[in-house]
């Protein structure tokens, strides 16, 4: 088929229409091909293939087609160089010169097999990205058929307009891919990850941030992310959009609001997105749940603290343990002064206001221990009056000037049963929430009465009977619903330097007694902390009560490791006419007993090296099964907890003691003391 009447024109329109049609197809590399064949076939003739390297340097198959359909397959098949690789002479000539070879007679029909008939043939090379890239072919089928000059630029044109769309084509083939896997980063990293607009709303969101805001990733398209935000989240995010604006990328902490209602805290990076013109149109956000790591950061800083509690607590009950055996010297030389000097006296007022600061200095030690170790478990009937007077000193520590403290209470109030310590901690615990309510001042009021409760008048799972009702009040600010249902918690807490364990410890410790509390709260007016204990049963001689002894006594063994409170020991009980003799260690108690010796009364420490006060009884009680026993110790016996058991034959004395206390529970155990006549030479 010969091109010599057709006008110049004609032909650049026929090209233009390549152009365009070959650019309509640029996303599909197989249209591309077939294309660009079937145009060459028609502009040129007779068939046309074009045949291309792969990525991997081979050729693929080749796209060709004939004006007469039925040959098409065939010479497709034996044209074809499928999987080849571009070492023949025809490649190799193709990718040098990166000019058209035109073949004729036998080296045409070379091409193909003989009954296909090829007579003539192109190659023109396709160049793409300045690289060989393949070739177009062109074959003819008459005898003695040739190309012209103009048939060959023709050909060689239509290679050119071929490379252009191979080239858009693979480019296109290579931003989808790269578009793939940006996707699938995006799909698989564990930040959400949102696209917004200029107004901040949603033009792309991943499955991680639909978790994240509680919503399915479909959902969000078109929603803001204002509505995620608070006022002051919302001014931060418009901030932030204009700083992207400006071409900077912002890194910032927030939270946000799920769906549900409940909150995350998140950081979020934003940098701008610009469109084909280089104009802002919006930002892209990385967003990272941050909630667990802040959350488990605070609960370690919790932890933390518990730790310094806990160790805090043992500092004071050694502190106070022996603060308290200091104090014994210190009572039992005033009460010695006091029982010599004359009442008029300035000695004998000294040494009364000695007493009355050694019984201010007793109380608040007693209370260190009980708060330092409250795990003694040693439940005892506590008069509900005694209770808040003892505490009233450390409500008013803890309350400090500017907050009043009104007590109320009737002297018939029931007493409750339990452990002294870990009661008056959580009264003082409520005083200390009421305090830091009214950082400005106020008015605390404890009230205690007396109420029968029937079954479902108070919440499920709450005592019945007969309870003691503490009411505990204050002026502060109030809680909202939602934190007020939150406050006893463990851990929870609105102050960021607090630890949140005033109301849960306190919460505990009234559930532990059988208990039950309830908070009653309203914005600045105050919060009024219900506490519901069960009243202790009142029998006539309880086992507390301890006969009177009769026997009379005369040897007095005295054991303590501190050598000034074993002589002061010695000295309160020598005037009243008891044989004494001391030892500063178990051991040479044990071997004095083991020896002979036969004491009437072991007065010893509970904590010693070596051998504990119980331990020391149990030794020498295998020489003499009723040996009473005197137990002295700075702890309170709620501190001593189970390493102090306590028969009908022995007793506790908590230090520091006076001389007539001494003596009193000496009575008390062992009966009168010897008279004159019957005491040991």
């Amino acid at each position: 088929m010969m091109l010599m009447g057709v006008m110049a024109s004609p032909l650049r329109y026929a090209l233009a229409d390549l152009a365009l049609a070959l650019s309509r197809a640029a996303a599909d590399p197989a249209e591309v091909r077939s294309t660009a064949a079937r145009a060459a076939a028609d502009m040129v003739g007779d068939g046309a293939g074009v045949q291309l390297l792969r990525d991997d340097g081979h050729y693929e198959e080749i796209s060709y087609h004939h004006l007469d359909n039925e040959r098409s397959a065939p010479l497709a098949r034996d044209l074809s160089r499928a999987g080849q690789t571009p070492d023949d002479e025809f490649s190799t000539t193709l990718a040098a010169s990166r000019r058209p070879i035109v073949l004729a007679g036998e080296s045409a029909a070379a091409l193909a097999a003989p009954e296909l008939g090829v007579s003539a043939a192109v190659l023109c090379p396709v160049i793409v990205d300045n690289t060989y890239a393949g070739y177009l072919i062109l074959t003819r089928h008459t005898p003695d058929a040739l190309y012209s000059t103009q048939e060959v630029e023709l050909a060689r044109d239509i290679a050119g307009e071929l490379s252009l769309a191979v080239g858009s084509s693979r480019a296109l083939e290579r931003l989808r891919n790269a578009e793939e896997r940006y996707r699938r980063v995006l799909e698989t990293i564990p930040e959400g990850v949102l696209q917004l607009d200029p107004n901040g709303v949603a033009t792309y969101a991943n499955e991680p941030i639909g978790v994240v805001l509680g919503m399915q990733r479909a959902e969000l398209i078109g929603v803001s992310l204002r509505g995620f935000l608070d006022n002051v989240g919302q001014k931060e995010l418009d901030r932030r959009i204009n700083e992207c604006r400006t071409g900077r990328s912002t890194v910032g902490a927030t939270r946000l609001m799920r769906a549900d209602g409940s909150r995350r805290s998140v950081r979020i990076s934003m940098m701008p997105v610009q469109d084909e013109s280089h104009e802002f149109a919006g930002v892209l956000c990385m967003i990272t749940d941050t909630t667990d790591h802040i959350d488990a950061r605070g609960l370690k800083r919790q932890l933390d603290h518990l730790r310094r509690l806990d160790s805090l607590g043992h500092l004071i009950g050694g502190l106070s343990h022996d603060f308290n055996n200091l104090m014994t010297v210190v009572a039992g030389s005033a009460d010695m002064i006091l029982s010599t000097a004359d009442e008029e006296s300035p000695h004998h007022q000294l040494a009364k206001d000695i007493l009355d600061a050694v019984g201010t200095g007793r109380t608040l030690t007693h209370q260190l221990l009980a708060f330092g170790r409250s795990e003694g478990h040693r439940p005892e009937v506590i008069p509900i009056p005694d209770l808040l007077t003892d505490v009233q000193a450390l409500f008013s520590r803890t309350l400090g000037e500017r907050i009043g403290l009104d007590l109320a209470f009737g002297p018939d109030v029931w007493p409750v049963k339990a452990e002294r310590g870990p009661l008056e901690q959580a009264l003082v615990n409520l005083a200390a929430n009421a305090r830091d309510a009214m950082l400005h001042g106020g008015m605390v009021r404890v009230t205690a009465t007396n109420e029968t409760v029937e079954p479902g008048q108070l919440a499920e799972g709450a005592p019945t009977g007969k309870l003691v009702h503490l009411v505990v009040t204050d002026t502060g600010t109030g809680m909202e619903d939602e934190v007020r249902r939150r406050a006893l918690e463990p851990f929870f807490t609105t102050r960021p330097t607090a630890a949140g364990l005033g109301l849960a410890t306190t919460a505990g410790i009234v559930h532990n007694l059988g208990g039950h509390i309830e908070l009653e709260s309203q914005p600045r007016i105050g919060t009024t902390v219900h506490i519901y204990l069960p009243a202790a049963e009142q029998k006539a001689g309880t086992s507390g009560e301890r006969q009177q002894k009769t026997a009379v006594i005369g040897r007095v063994l005295i054991v303590e490791d501190q050598p000034d409170v074993a002589q002061l020991v010695r000295r309160l009980i020598e005037p009243a006419g008891y044989e004494i003799a001391v030892a500063t260690d178990a051991l040479t108690a044990v071997t004095q007993v083991a020896a002979g010796a036969r004491p009437d009364l072991l007065i010893t420490d509970v904590v010693m090296p070596t051998m504990t006060g119980p331990e020391l009884a149990g030794a020498l009680r295998t020489h003499q099964p009723d040996l009473p026993v005197l137990y002295m110790s700075g702890y309170t016996a709620a501190s001593l907890g189970p390493q102090l058991h306590l028969d009908d034959n022995s007793m506790l004395l908590e230090k520091p003691f006076t001389r007539s206390t001494l003596l009193g529970a000496i009575r008390s155990l062992c009966g009168p003391q010897p008279p004159a006549a019957q005491r040991p030479s």
